[in-house]
């Protein structure tokens, strides 16, 4: 349908297609479906790939945002901090644990104005719950800070954020718990929904490892102990199998998404009518999940670039505090409304070929010269 779509799923099964169903059929063959070492060899590539101790493989990022406050004592009444400028997944998580979400402005990167998270804080402040948007990691460093401050648990949700740096050290490493999803439109995704919390803390780990199986644990003897009430949550086995696959191509993915992002630069930073993503730098090493700009007739230039047969992404047309369900809150947010406005994601992933990223370039000047 588009000469150029925004994500390709059946191009990757394609590339991996001999691998891929060689492993779904090795799980069949071994009966292996329900947190057998699929699972377990995931979470050990996970927790490998990011330098923590535990990774904990659940059934969607939701659930590891929304276990991972759970886990973290956040109760009704408490207060989580996070942004509007994201998916309403992080918000919801924090719904679910009978807190009030309390929202701060972002910056001109698109992720949290930490200056402006301060003035939030409160004596009902528990937790605050950073964005890794787009493939770029908030600045942790000014967040850890604060955390400590404020004496507030920080859970990060690097769902969007995985091979992600700053200063460094990865998404999902620096708090109590880093949260992700491996959507199939992810960077590393399976083929179907799948998330993961990670961790250094052995007692987050363990009670995640609970809610994900109805709170059940074997005893030193082998029994089955009910040691808690929890949900239906576990990575299936074949969608780990899956990603255990593709994780061997995740580090060559991240270079080529950052050589399109490149590509998009150079082609576009003279197109005075759009704002370029910021560029990875000293302190950030971006992914590159999505390539966002802030674009003039944002609207208009969508409807163009599809009659071009360039499929995009405009997210989320109306900032999510605007959204019905969160404006008895009250939130008063300019800058998040404005980006509302203005983002659209254009097409950005491994198997785009580059007569492809000119073409869309082409089109978006065509676009602004017309």
């Amino acid at each position: 349908m588009f000469r150029v779509p925004f994500v390709n799923y059946k191009i990757q099964y394609q590339e991996l297609k001999p691998e891929l169903d060689k492993k779904i059929q090795d799980v069949f063959d071994r009966g292996d479906l329900i947190l057998r070492q699929d699972v377990e060899e995931f979470e050990k590539n996970l927790a490998d790939f990011l330098g923590v101790e535990y990774a904990i493989g659940l059934n969607s990022g939701t659930d590891a945002l929304i276990f991972s406050l759970k886990a973290a004592g956040i109760k009704e009444g408490d207060e989580v901090i996070t942004v509007s400028h994201t998916f309403f997944a992080t918000i919801e998580a924090i719904i679910h644990n009978g807190a009030k979400p309390v929202l701060a402005e972002a910056g001109e990167d698109y992720l949290m104005d930490m200056d402006k998270a301060e003035a939030l804080i409160t004596k009902r402040t528990k937790a605050i719950l950073p964005v890794h948007l787009n493939g770029r990691v908030c600045d942790m460093e000014k967040l850890l800070a604060l955390a400590q401050k404020h004496n507030l648990v920080v859970i990060e949700d690097a769902a969007q954020a995985l091979g992600a740096k700053f200063k460094g050290k990865k998404a999902g490493s620096f708090g109590l718990a880093g949260c992700f999803s491996f959507y199939p439109a992810k960077i590393l995704g399976a083929l179907g929904d799948a998330g993961a919390v990670a961790t250094d803390n052995e007692e987050m780990a363990k009670k995640v490892r609970l809610f994900r199986n109805h709170g059940q644990m074997k005893n030193s003897e082998g029994r089955v102990e009910i040691i808690s009430y929890g949900w239906t949550s576990r990575l299936d086995n074949l969608q780990a199998a899956i990603l255990n696959v593709k994780f061997s191509r995740l580090q060559k993915w991240i270079e080529k998404r950052r050589e399109i992002a490149e590509l998009y630069y150079q082609g576009l930073v003279r197109v005075p009518e759009i704002k370029l993503p910021p560029k990875s730098d000293e302190d950030h090493f971006d992914i590159y999940q999505n390539f966002v700009i802030r674009a003039q007739k944002r609207d208009a230039l969508s409807e163009f670039l599809k009659e071009k047969s360039v499929e995009t992404l405009i997210k989320d047309p109306v900032a999510l505090h605007q959204q019905p369900i969160l404006k008895n809150f009250g939130f008063k947010l300019p800058f998040s409304e404005e980006l509302a406005k203005a983002v659209i994601s254009l097409p950005l992933y491994p198997q785009l070929a580059r007569e492809q990223i000119e073409y869309v370039i082409n089109c978006v000047k065509e676009f602004y010269t017309k």
